[in-house]
């Protein structure tokens, strides 16, 4: 099992004694791997157990982030933040959230655009016109009746 985190404590330099790309990351603070208190990765069984509790912490809120996408509630958010939590400990969902996050950073940048914001309020405008307009018919020919107390026509 990759744990992320290297064993030795070594850090790995390029034959030209150039620092790897992932170690320039972590000196910025952006490095992939465990995220655990060097005294719970030094020991092989606690960091196993560290990485079994975030594992399991993380799913219960990913699952309840999963619950509320049809409930109330902000499921997405949850869903991101149970994702945060695995990524503290896990490479794979910090190249998930990294991805996402560059996805949802590429479609604010987009829905900023002058021409797609253009758009997307001129789309809105009209949708809430004809759901007015169908209201106004409901209102008109119904009044404020709902709709499993109307009777025959």
């Amino acid at each position: 099992m990759n744990t992320g985190s290297d064993e030795s404590g070594d850090a790995s330099v390029a034959a030209d004694g150039a620092k790897p790309d992932g170690a320039a990351q972590e000196q910025r603070g952006q490095g992939l791997g465990s995220k655990a208190p060097e005294f719970v990765k030094a020991r092989r069984m606690l960091h196993l157990s560290w990485q079994v509790g975030v594992f399991v912490i993380g799913l219960a809120v990913v699952g309840a982030g999963i619950v509320m996408l049809p409930l109330p509630g902000p499921g997405w958010v949850v869903i991101f933040g149970g994702m945060a939590i695995w990524a503290t400990e896990f490479v794979w969902a910090q190249l998930v959230l990294r991805w996402t996050k560059r996805k949802v950073t590429e479609a604010a940048q987009r829905a900023l655009d002058p021409k797609v914001r253009r758009r997307n309020i001129i789309l809105t405008s009209v949708g809430l016109v004809v759901i007015g307009a169908l209201l106004g018919v409901y209102l008109w020919k119904f009044g404020l009746e709902m709709p499993w107390n109307i009777r025959d026509q």
